[in-house]
Formats: structure tokens, C-alpha cells, sequence
């Protein structure tokens, strides 16, 4: 049973940084694909970034594009998000996702899900 397990969310002003972190486990995750999505009050589930396990491929939305990385450490087990340049509109839920092989930019797609963790932006 793989289990996905977010942390690192919380407020910040708007200009400032966070790390969001996701502790994978139940499973060897070695052609998985991780994503990021976020979820935003009264707005559907989207993509932010996503890496693929084994080889490091990243991809990313071009709304973060040059101020969020996707990266992930074998050793851990773990994926992290590290959000810099946050503005308001970063503000949501964020949720890792994992699915068995390749990446998607559809939610439809992963078959694991985290808890969510909140991220606040104050301007």
C-alpha cells in the first residue's frame, strides 16, 4: 500500500519561500512518476510540477516556472516542492500524487494521493 504523506506547508508573505516535502512509502518507487497539484477554494485540482522517479525528468506548470523545483531524493524516499517568489495566487492545498510509471499533468491519472498540505500567501 503506498502511502504519500505531505508537510512544509504554512503562511508566508508574498516574495518569501517554502519547502513542501512528500514521504513516500509501501513501495519501491523507482519508475514512478510524483507530481505536485494544488487545489485552490472553489477551483478544480491542478498541475504544478511533476519528476519522473528514476531518471529526474521535471516538468512544471508555466505558472511556476522559474520559481518552484521539483526534486526528489532517493535515499529518503522523499519528493519536495521548493516554492520561492510565493505570490497570493500560489495559495491553495497542495498534494503529492504518484503513479506507477511516466508522468501526467492530469490528475485523472495518478492513482496515489497525499493528505494535502495548506499553503497561505498574505500579500
Amino acid at each position: 500500500q503506498v502511502q504519500l504523506v505531505e508537510s512544509g506547508g504554512g503562511l508566508v508573505q508574498a516574495g518569501g519561500s517554502l519547502r513542501l516535502s512528500c514521504a513516500a512509502s509501501g513501495r519501491t518507487f523507482r519508475n514512478y512518476g510524483m507530481g505536485w497539484f494544488r487545489q485552490a477554494l472553489g477551483k478544480e485540482r491542478e498541475f504544478v510540477a511533476a519528476v519522473s522517479w528514476s531518471a529526474g525528468f521535471t516538468y512544471y506548470a508555466d505558472s511556476v516556472k522559474g520559481r518552484f523545483t521539483i526534486f526528489r531524493d532517493s535515499a529518503k524516499n522523499t519528493v519536495y516542492l521548493q516554492m520561492n517568489s510565493l505570490k497570493p495566487e500560489d495559495a491553495a492545498v497542495y498534494y503529492c500524487a504518484a503513479r506507477p510509471s511516466g508522468v501526467s499533468q492530469l490528475p485523472g491519472f495518478y492513482d496515489y494521493w497525499g493528505q494535502g498540505t495548506q499553503v497561505t500567501v498574505s500579500s
